[in-house]
């Protein structure tokens, strides 16, 4: 009893956290139609916390941030679904994270985006918009966020500190094996990273133009794919065995 007890706790003390977190950092490279930090938060919740606490989460940040930062309902239609499908994709596929990544680019990418024509321009009353307005945005913001997850997450597995996070929240915890697929996503996520952050650093910050700053973004996201391919290959033998 005083182990559940204390167990529902520490969910609610890092539910409160993670709340905060996302409401603080989601102003960080958002515009309308992509928050790729409230992704980030979607999936670090769902694996630590499960499906209905990640949805929880969704829900309580997005109302924060509507109400205190006049986001539009996107703040809502372009989490929640995301939230809950990446808990649950994590837990039916017991323990892949690339199971909750999938689930959060699913549920906010399709699901979410579509949801949004009808709730910004029925009840905002934006013009000109489509069924799939949000879909190119929402995804992106997806890939961004959930691959900055991904590789947070990966990290903290392979470290066995994930399991210790899991199994201190009473959250159902699996075991993590080197997982081939599981590394050379993470190294192909590094590419998207790379993608922002010389995006951010080179058009936003510094303000420079020209052919090579076109090309530097898509240059690391190239490398880091060829970097995976390569992983694979020289891995292929334990590849087979997990096969």
């Amino acid at each position: 009893m005083k182990t559940t007890h204390k167990s529902n706790l520490m969910k609610l003390v890092m539910l409160a956290m993670l709340v905060a977190i996302g409401v603080v950092i989601s102003p960080i490279l958002r515009v309308e139609g992509m928050c790729p930090m409230a992704h980030f938060i979607n999936i670090v919740c769902a694996v630590l916390l499960g499906p209905w606490y990640s949805l929880l989460c969704a829900v309580l940040i997005g109302i924060i941030r509507m109400a205190f930062m006049g986001i539009p309902p996107l703040a809502l239609t372009g989490a929640v679904f995301g939230a809950f499908l990446s808990g649950m994709f994590y837990r039916l596929s017991k323990g892949k994270l690339i199971a909750a990544f999938l689930g959060e680019v699913f549920g906010t990418g399709i699901i979410g985006a579509i949801v949004s024509y009808p709730v910004m321009t029925y009840l905002v009353g934006r013009t000109g918009l489509t069924w799939f307005f949000y879909v190119p945005s929402f995804i992106s913001g997806t890939l961004i966020g959930g691959s900055l997850a991904f590789v947070f997450l990966r990290a903290l597995a392979k470290n066995g500190q994930l399991a210790r996070f899991q199994t201190a929240l009473g959250s159902v915890s699996y075991a993590v094996s080197s997982d081939v697929w599981s590394n050379a996503v993470g190294i192909a996520a590094l590419g998207l990273i790379g993608y922002l952050a010389s995006v951010v650093l080179l058009k936003m910050l510094l303000k420079l133009s020209g052919t090579w700053v076109t090309v530097v973004p898509y240059a690391l996201v190239g490398a880091a794919l060829l970097a995976a391919v390569i992983y694979l290959i020289r891995n292929r033998s334990q590849l087979r065995q997990q096969a």
